[in-house]
């Protein structure tokens, strides 16, 4: 008896198996091409740096500054040999800090400079990085710590870079930011003043004169080094400290009240023994001008040239 076809007899099961064979035959074709469509896919995403940047400018202008950042990005991934790498590098710092990621721009600043060391922008990276942690400066009452990155990264600009456009505004921040510092070193000091640990506290009004000597703290903290050494019953030290105050300061509301201090027991300001050559506070009096560098509200608020991007990028 002639036999019909498989097809004929189970149809079902010819119908899976020539799925079967169809599936296999499409996978092989396709396992044969996958990389090219990848690739392709992979170009038509990948846009010509010179686009993203002058769209990633466009976006600068427009205040759209997180985008503007994305397309900075996009250029070092997609051409990070190229040219424009290095000046979106430089920009993206530059978006992100106007934008206030303080963290990115802080980061993409330092990768640029170890990128760039000699470039025409390497300046002004180095003074992103001082902005970053400036903008970031807390209340007199919290940790300093940034306050005292601000200070030593604007330093940098003015040492590396002192002919820089860059260098006149950081010296302004230092100043700044360095009254700060001294006025942190001031609140612990009267903190421990107040407790009578004497000690501690002039420490703090010595560190204050020694470190910060341009600041206008430099008055409270001699005339807190009369107070805490009167209190010792270090007559001597505290009549040198007034000395040094008179000397500086003979105007200041701060001499006033020391001298006065001075004048409970009958003593005047001297540098007598206790300021004699070599001591401290000979060292400080020589140190000092008596000119200090007061702090205006005006000194914190945004400078021009920090509110523009670097001229080379």
């Amino acid at each position: 008896m002639a036999h019909s076809p498989l097809w004929a007899r189970r149809p079902a099961a010819a119908l899976a198996l020539l799925a079967a064979v169809s599936t296999l035959s499409l996978t092989g074709c396709m396992s044969s091409k996958d990389t090219d469509i990848d690739a392709l896919a992979l170009a038509s995403q990948t846009e010509p740096a010179d686009v993203l940047y002058n769209q990633g400018l466009a976006n600068l202008e427009g205040g759209r500054l997180g985008e503007a950042a994305k397309k900075f990005e996009a250029i070092d991934k997609q051409h990070p040999y190229s040219e424009y790498a290095r000046k979106a590098l430089i920009m993206r710092a530059f978006a992100s800090y106007r934008s206030g990621d303080y963290d990115e721009a802080e980061g993409s600043a330092k990768r640029y400079l170890a990128l760039y060391p000699g470039s025409e922008d390497a300046a002004y990276a180095q003074y992103i990085i001082g902005l970053s942690y400036y903008r970031q400066m807390p209340d007199i009452t919290r940790d300093q710590t940034d306050t005292a990155k601000a200070v030593q990264a604007m330093q940098e600009v003015v040492d590396r870079y002192p002919n820089s456009e860059y260098a006149e505004d950081a010296r302004t921040k230092i100043r700044v930011g360095s009254d700060q510092l001294a006025g942190k070193e001031m609140q612990v000091g009267r903190y421990y003043l107040e407790r009578r640990e004497y000690i501690a506290a002039i420490n703090r009004f010595k560190s204050v004169v020694d470190v910060f000597p341009k600041t206008r703290h430099v008055e409270e903290a001699l005339a807190r080094l009369t107070e805490a050494y009167y209190a010792m019953g270090l007559t001597q030290e505290a009549q040198a400290a007034a000395s040094v105050l008179g000397q500086n300061f003979p105007d200041s509301p701060w001499y006033k009240d020391s001298y006065a201090l001075l004048q409970t027991q009958g003593l005047q300001p001297s540098a007598g023994r206790g300021g004699g050559a070599g001591s401290w506070f000979s060292n400080a009096a020589r140190r000092l001008t008596g000119a200090s560098e007061p702090v205006t509200t005006a000194d914190t608020a945004p400078s021009a040239i920090e509110s523009r991007p670097p001229r080379g990028a």
